[in-house]
This record gives structure tokens, C-alpha cells and sequence, in this order.
């Protein structure tokens, strides 16, 4: 393992792995690392006897679950099934039959309007007016709103409904452009050199030498600190309390397991550490916030910004000839 990359990352969450395969497609040299012997990180998919193993210190499930291998719970669940055709749309009970069409139309004005085109723009000016006077044109109530803004648009707040409306708007990627894949690496550490600068990560009694490093916060722990990851935004000193709402709407549960961590973002000078540390994941039920952190990560390494143009067709190569 002694040789030297351009960039060594270590975790194999989201984040880690979306900036490894950008990073690779740039044609830097990407050694890909995780202490871990499986990927995903914090962010992992378990079955039910390494969920078991992890919540309860205990080897196997309790048999009348089932099958452990039929279970795959995610640790920070962010992809739920919503409607995507028109007869989904239709059975589905979000909304009801006269609020479906009101919303229908909003949705076909927003998916014909184009910004250079002003016949598409039905005489309203969206740098203008606001987001609420847009949709209050259209007459949908205050759950549909919610569900545009929120499940839709990926809002956090309600602030943008004063606002002008409608904003313009990995792993295997860099295994096919070079990138080196290492599981199972205990006791990661990070090497810095006399002028505190990152030179490389130490495995096993091997070091791998580098001019960068890209870690999740559990990699470059603060002295002392216990790392762990935030999955609720924690009002109170009785988390649990403010979940009892949302626990409750579920039902009868044969388990429930509870966890409470800290959030964690970097202070260090990555300009003068070159160590790029990612956020903790945060409370939303969507990856904008991460897509976000990834993009800002991607350019304080590079210098530049993401280019979408560039053509990946060697990834899907790749995949074919697997398949």
C-alpha cells in the first residue's frame, strides 16, 4: 500500500464516495478507504441481525422477525416511494380528487414554463411576485402547499413563499475511472507533516502518502470528543418526548430502537490542512443539504466546480459488461 495518490478518502458514506468518483473523473489518483468491511458508513443499509448486533450487542435476531437477510434498514433514510405516474397519482390519498386537478395545473404550468419564453409565462412575472401569490392563483390548500414546498421543492422552512418563485433550478464511478477500493482497514490514521500539513494515512503498519484527504468527521475526531451522527433535530433534553408524535402514527412495532448523537461540522482551514472533512448528516428527509456539501467540498479540493457535462459512458460501459 506504500504508494502515493493525489487524494486518500476515508468512509465509504454518500458524501465520501459521490466526491471519490468526482474526484476520479477529474484523473486525480483516488485510494478509497473505509475500517469498515462493508460500504455505506453511517449512512449503511443493515440486516436485521447486523442491526441487532449494532442497537443490542447481541449476534442474531429474534426468530419470529423472519429471515435476516430480508431486511434492509437504512440508517439514515432519505428515499421514500412517492407517485410518478399519472394512475399513482390518481389512487394516491394525499390529495383529494378536486385538489389533484387544481394542483395538476400548477404542476403542468410549472413543467411548460420556460424562462426565455414569455407565452409560457401566462402574464405572471416571477421575479416579482411571490411563490404564495403564484400558487394562491391556482387556488391549492394549505397540505398542498406543504407538499410542494417540502416534498416537492425540498424547502426546509416557509420562508420561500415570500420570496420570487421558482428558483432556476458513486462509489462504482470512480472504481471505473481509477479509483482504489479498501475495506476493512482499521484504525485509519491520518499522517501530517512537520508543517501540519496531510502526507498520507497509516493502515495496518502501511502507509499510503497523499497531497489530500477526504473523511467523514468520525475519521478526524476532536481529542477527547465522542463522534456521533445527528438523524433528528433535538429540541429538548427528552428527545425521545418530541418523537412520541411521529413513533405513535406508526402502530403496533415489534422493536424500536432509540439513538441519540451529537452534529458535527468542521472548523479546521482546509487551505491550510488540505483535510476535507463532510458535515454529519442532518434531519432532512432529502440529500439537498449533502448534495450541497458535497458541491462546496468538490470545490474547495479542485478549484473548480462540478461540470455535469462530462461524459461518463466508460461507467456505463462498465456496467454492461457486468451485467
Amino acid at each position: 500500500m506504500d504508494v502515493k495518490y493525489d487524494v486518500i478518502v476515508l468512509g465509504t458514506g454518500l458524501k465520501e464516495c459521490i466526491l471519490s468518483g468526482l474526484l476520479s473523473v477529474d484523473r486525480l489518483k483516488v485510494l478509497h478507504m473505509d475500517r469498515n468491511d462493508y460500504y455505506g458508513g453511517d449512512c449503511t443499509s443493515l440486516n436485521l441481525n447486523q442491526l441487532w448486533k449494532r442497537f443490542k450487542g447481541e449476534d442474531t435476531s429474534p426468530a419470529h422477525l423472519g429471515a435476516s437477510r430480508e431486511y434492509n434498514v437504512d440508517m439514515v433514510p432519505k428515499i421514500q416511494k412517492v407517485p410518478s405516474t399519472d394512475m399513482e397519482a390518481l389512487k394516491s390519498p394525499l390529495m383529494g380528487l378536486f385538489e389533484k386537478r387544481r394542483a395538476g395545473k400548477f404542476f403542468l404550468y410549472v413543467q411548460d414554463y420556460k424562462e426565455n419564453d414569455p407565452s409560457t409565462h401566462k402574464g405572471y412575472d416571477l421575479t416579482r411576485i411571490t411563490s404564495k401569490e403564484l400558487i394562491s392563483k391556482y387556488g391549492l390548500d394549505d397540505n398542498t402547499i406543504d407538499f410542494i414546498g417540502h416534498a416537492v421543492a425540498l424547502h426546509k422552512d416557509d420562508s420561500y413563499l415570500a420570496e420570487p418563485a421558482i428558483d432556476t433550478g458513486f462509489a462504482r464511478l470512480s472504481a471505473v475511472y481509477g479509483g482504489t477500493y479498501m475495506l476493512n482497514k482499521p484504525e485509519c490514521k491520518v499522517e501530517f507533516d512537520d508543517d501540519g500539513r496531510v502526507c498520507g494515512v497509516t493502515s495496518e503498519g502501511e502507509t499510503a502518502k497523499c497531497k489530500k484527504v477526504v473523511c467523514d468527521p468520525s475519521y478526524l475526531p476532536h481529542k477527547g470528543k465522542f463522534i456521533a451522527f445527528v438523524s433528528a433535530q433535538a429540541e429538548s433534553d427528552n428527545p425521545e418526548k418530541e418523537l412520541k408524535p411521529g413513533i405513535d402514527l406508526l402502530g403496533p412495532v415489534d422493536e424500536l430502537f432509540i439513538d441519540t448523537y451529537d452534529r458535527y461540522e468542521p472548523t479546521n482551514d482546509s487551505s491550510s490542512d488540505n483535510c476535507f472533512i463532510s458535515t454529519s448528516y442532518d434531519a432532512t428527509t432529502h440529500f439537498e443539504s449533502t448534495v450541497m456539501d458535497v458541491l462546496s467540498l468538490y470545490t474547495k479540493i479542485t478549484g473548480k466546480t462540478v461540470d455535469l457535462s462530462v461524459d461518463l459512458s466508460a461507467a456505463s460501459g462498465a456496467e454492461d459488461d457486468d451485467a
